[in-house]
């Protein structure tokens, strides 16, 4: 469960070292884009010795690896994964390359001895990705799908802007899928990180659509992604006497009942208990 994941530089030492403090739940290190060709191996050792020395202890260990298709992803796979790794992040990803990613993820595991099953965020980036990605959030390794609105835009020859017209599409189109399989609808990065209202404005866009988290590139994004995606206190109160409501009206077997004049039924009811979870699962205030 996660509301912000942060892209942090494989080449990035001082940031690597500080990526444990940061309030992102997830953290990316990212040995792609990031990363200059001749960098690329020296990038590949520091993130493998931090995330190794075990300092993170509460966020999802996350390793954007380079295109499948790159000379530099069989390094990437062989060094990188681990039982420290909790989830490898797929560029440019098909139907074709997560499958391919997923059968390299169970030879490694099988020869390292690995405990855990890795999971796969594939970045949909591309207008390929955007035809399949019914089928990519079907693999079992699959947690989620990212979008990648600056690849996808270079991709489709289109203008990206803030206010993100040209995205709304995409982005219902990854909603729909992600959650149809109960997998987490991650949003593009917002990359002026000096406008502080453009981010509030557009990651509530994606939460209306439906997305439950939001990628960042700088680590004082996070707070505001965390915010707009948590249940605020209403949400908990009202959920609260939502899931009270309910109790007493199984006792004397009621399937609906009335709260402040609203109709409170199974889907309201399901609602306050993912609200709750949420809130109990991020330690938010009045839980």
């Amino acid at each position: 469960m996660k509301r912000s994941i942060l892209f942090i530089p494989g080449n990035n030492p001082s940031m690597i070292q500080d990526s444990y403090i940061f309030e992102a739940d997830g953290i990316i290190y990212d040995l792609e884009d990031a990363v200059a060709y001749s960098e690329k191996d020296s990038a590949r050792i520091i993130v493998k010795s931090f995330i190794e020395s075990g300092l993170i202890e509460d966020k999802e260990v996350i390793v954007r690896i380079n295109d499948i298709d790159s000379e530099f992803y069989l390094d990437d796979i062989n060094v990188i994964v681990s039982n420290y790794v909790d989830t490898i992040m797929l560029p440019m990803a098909t139907e074709w390359s997560v499958r391919k990613l997923a059968t390299k993820l169970d030879e490694i595991e099988e020869k390292k001895k690995i405990a855990k099953r890795i999971k796969i965020i594939p970045i949909i980036e591309s207008g390929k990705s955007v035809l399949e990605v019914e089928k990519i959030v079907r693999h079992q390794r699959v947690s989620g799908v990212l979008l990648g609105a600056e690849d996808l835009s270079f991709d489709l020859g289109i203008i990206r802007t803030k206010e993100g017209a040209e995205i709304e599409y995409v982005r219902s189109k990854i909603v729909i899928a992600a959650k149809a399989y109960k997998k987490d609808a991650i949003d593009t990065p917002f990359t002026d990180v000096t406008d502080d209202e453009g981010l509030i404005k557009d990651t509530k866009r994606a939460k209306l659509l439906g997305m439950n988290a939001k990628a960042c590139i700088h680590p004082r994004q996070a707070r505001t992604i965390n915010k707009v995606f948590s249940p605020s206190s209403f949400d908990i109160d009202f959920a609260k006497k939502v899931l009270k409501g309910y109790e007493e009206a199984q006792k004397v077997g009621l399937g609906v009942f009335s709260l402040e004049g609203k109709m409170i039924d199974k889907p309201i009811v399901e609602r306050a208990q993912s609200v709750i979870m949420r809130a109990k699962y991020f330690k938010l205030e009045n839980e």
